[in-house]
């Protein structure tokens, strides 16, 4: 696939209007290093979902990653709410019903779906055991075999339907979901790839970081991106120029430059548009785009 942009969001469900952890990074086709678009810039969902809608009307054929789950599990259960009247048979009704029922709720929150659909979410304790509602989408268990095979150095997937702890990615997926409902954009692998303008895909910033990690002459760990030698080091094994950053910065920033970065050298392999498995799930859970 041929863009001329590449743009990754690292995203957040937190409450309230405005987000340190919101960062947005784009780069070039080519080797330019990747930029943070409004450094310093405290970004409301809102916001991204205008600059969005903007960046679609110039019909630019850009790429546009978002790090959150652009579905649920379906596949293990057939459904999203297995034995739940009214569950919604695909990822765009899903995303219908997410936004009409958190329609009221400001900055694109969506506590009230949780309300919604309140057994098939965990909580906390008073749920019961975790394991029981975190349930695992395909591309999921996909990174799951991954990470297994590599002694887990690789990071463990998270249920979008486990709302507590560090780790968690169901809010920022449930308050995502109400954007992908409300953009012109397409959406992959849920709608066809178009043959010109721009495409949202969903991105797990860890995988990019994995990805240069494993082309690094010398082992490294894979986590946080926070200093500048590390993202240098990082975006080199990703074919990228360095980025211009200040020698230390958030953790968002890192995994929004090193997206874009690794969005751009993904793009051309066809793998990465294939992979085993997507024919199944595509119109209900999605694919993580880059995990193959």
């Amino acid at each position: 696939m041929t863009f001329t942009r590449f743009v990754a969001v690292d995203w957040t469900g937190a409450t309230g209007e405005r987000h340190a952890a919101i960062a947005v990074a784009e780069c070039a086709a080519g080797t330019a290093a990747p930029a943070i678009v409004r450094p310093g810039h405290r970004w409301s969902r809102g916001e991204v979902g205008a600059w969005l809608a903007d960046l679609s009307a110039t019909g630019e054929r850009v790429l546009i990653g978002f790090d959150f789950c652009f579905g649920l599990p379906f596949a293990d259960g057939g459904a999203f709410f297995p034995a739940a009247a009214g569950s919604p048979p695909d990822a765009r009704a899903l995303w219908a019903e997410v936004e009409r029922v958190a329609t009221a709720e400001r900055h694109d929150g969506a506590n009230s779906y949780v309300a919604h659909r309140r057994s098939y979410f965990w909580l906390g304790a008073a749920d019961g055991p975790r394991d029981a509602r975190a349930r695992l989408r395909v591309v999921e268990r996909r990174w799951q075999a991954m990470r297994d095979a590599r002694g887990r150095s690789l990071g463990a997937p998270s249920s979008a339907f486990v709302l507590l702890g560090a780790a968690q990615c169901g809010k920022a997926s449930l308050s995502g979901m109400r954007l992908l409902a409300r953009t012109p954009v397409p959406v992959w692998p849920m709608d066809p790839v178009p043959a010109r303008g721009p495409l949202i895909v969903e991105i797990y910033c860890r995988a990019f970081v994995a990805a240069a990690v494993a082309r690094l002459s010398e082992p490294e760990r894979i986590g946080k991106v926070t200093d500048r030698a590390r993202l240098s080091r990082l975006l080199a094994a990703l074919g990228s120029e360095p980025a211009g950053v200040p020698e230390r910065f958030s953790d968002h920033v890192g995994d929004a430059l090193i997206s874009a970065a690794g969005m751009r050298r993904a793009a051309g392999d066809p793998a990465k548009w294939q992979p085993r498995g997507l024919d199944t799930v595509h119109a209900t859970e999605g694919w993580t785009f880059g995990i193959v």
